[in-house]
């Protein structure tokens, strides 16, 4: 085991005087979160972590959002409008923007590999090409409820032009299978990259690992190799974008041209739950919330549609090269709950696996919740998303667990997660037995998710 890292976490009660009180019972713990997002944050955004990671990245600025809620708020709004200042113009949001003052070699691929500059409709800034899961408006809104003010109104009312974008971009270019789902063209925009869930497509991407020997992967300087996805893996992760680079990130034709295109459960309920909170936010500034809400109610259906595998009482990816749903059993098919219109057969069906031998999902939870099968015989502790545990998709199945009124289970949830960083500090991930922390030390996401279950 490792060292605590503060004396108690306890049952999981909040501070004793609320949100922004750091004089509670999780005081020390609070003061950790709250040095790691101030070391992390860079003019107008935070990064994800100092070592692995120095630009700005779509979804973890979404959660980061929610953490700075609790501190300074104007960050929080900061690191969406410095975000979305980077969206195209046809509505994607880029899951990197980055920084020009860090060196190119930095990270790879770095902003030469994407050659966004050569694109039309792209920002002054560089970018990449590919997407992530869109909690943007799901995160605002929860960043408003926390603190609630003139200005998080104002930049409500800012952010929403481009939110819907956001949303009218995927519901329309990205719905390749023509079903009203969103399709990801590279395991990188599902959020979850070197996961399970997409070795069955990936397989299917002609790669060889030697491709990868004029250039130089960064993550493995920072981490153990063990840890990280192959080097196959990240062969075929280039030959993605190449491909996609290739035709000027168009999304015409994919079909014809594009070796990787699944429909992902949780990149589609972050949709439907990100027009549940449009609704919520068209509301507060005097805009329709009609249509947002007919729209969460329709991608509602086209997941269970498409996604949902009665067999087994899950849900899963839809490779559209084979039209099969892939067969791993990973914390994706957990993520559904977050939408609200989910029926009350299919929930039931998702607590049944989020609580079997598989995840471990408890009132009292013996360890933390993995992002893959726990019972698989490819499960791997220590390698991303193969197994570790993730404070964002803890936080993500918590919210799911409130909106359906599991507050039990969304309590032990909680308690774990506190436990985790108590533990091992502010981790990108952690060990699913253990919860040895792994990965960037000094995590942002990780940080600003504790402050939000902490404040809770």
């Amino acid at each position: 085991m490792v060292n605590r890292i503060v004396s108690s976490t306890g049952s999981g009660t909040a501070p004793g005087g609320g949100a922004g009180d750091a004089s509670g019972e999780h005081g020390p713990l609070w003061q950790v979160a709250r040095a790691t997002l101030d070391a992390n944050w860079e003019h107008d955004h935070t990064v994800p972590s100092r070592t692995l990671y120095p630009h700005q990245w779509s979804w973890d600025s979404a959660f980061i959002a929610i953490g700075w809620a609790h501190l300074r708020p104007e960050r929080a709004w900061s690191e969406l409008n410095s975000l979305f200042r980077a969206q195209w113009r046809d509505g994607r949001v880029p899951h990197i923007v980055f920084n020009p003052l860090v060196p190119s070699g930095a990270y790879f691929p770095g902003p030469g590999f994407w050659a966004s500059a050569q694109v039309e409709g792209t920002p002054p800034m560089v970018t990449s090409g590919l997407v992530q899961p869109p909690v943007h408006a799901l995160a605002a809104w929860h960043a408003y409820r926390r603190a609630r003010s003139e200005q998080g109104r104002t930049m409500l009312r800012r952010l929403y032009p481009g939110l819907v974008a956001q949303q009218r971009y995927l519901a329309t270019d990205r719905d390749i299978g023509g079903a009203g789902l969103a399709s990801i063209v590279h395991p990188w925009e599902s959020g979850v990259d070197n996961s399970p869930a997409w070795d069955a497509p990936m397989s299917a991407v002609p790669a060889d690992a030697a491709s990868l020997r004029g250039y130089r992967r960064r993550d493995t300087v920072h981490a153990a190799a063990a840890h990280r996805p192959t080097d196959l893996d990240y062969a075929r992760y280039v030959a993605i974008v190449t491909a996609y680079r290739a035709g000027g990130y168009r999304d015409a034709s994919l079909p014809d041209r594009h070796p990787f295109l699944v429909e992902c459960p949780l990149f589609n309920a972050a949709r439907g739950a990100a027009e549940q909170a449009l609704a919520g936010i068209a509301a507060e500034i005097g805009a329709d919330p009609g249509p947002h809400r007919e729209r969460a109610a329709r991608i509602t259906e086209a997941v269970l549609a498409r996604l949902y595998d009665p067999q087994t009482g899950t849900f899963r990816p839809r490779d559209l090269r084979t039209n099969r749903l892939t067969p791993a059993r990973t914390v994706l098919g957990l993520a559904p709950l977050i939408l609200t219109g989910l029926p009350a057969r299919q929930v039931e069906a998702v607590l049944a696996e989020a609580t079997s031998d598989r995840f471990g999902l408890a009132t009292r939870m013996a360890r933390p919740l993995p992002s893959h099968d726990r019972t698989a015989a490819d499960f791997e502790p220590l390698r991303y998303w193969r197994g570790p545990s993730w404070m964002n998709i803890n936080w993500l199945v918590r919210h799911g667990l409130l909106a359906h009124g599991r507050d039990g289970l969304a309590a032990g949830l909680r308690a774990s997660m506190i436990e985790l960083v108590g533990t091992a500090g502010c981790h990108e991930y952690f060990h699913p037995d253990t919860g040895v922390g792994l990965g960037s030390p000094a995590f942002s996401w990780t940080a600003a998710l504790l402050l939000d279950v902490l404040a809770a």
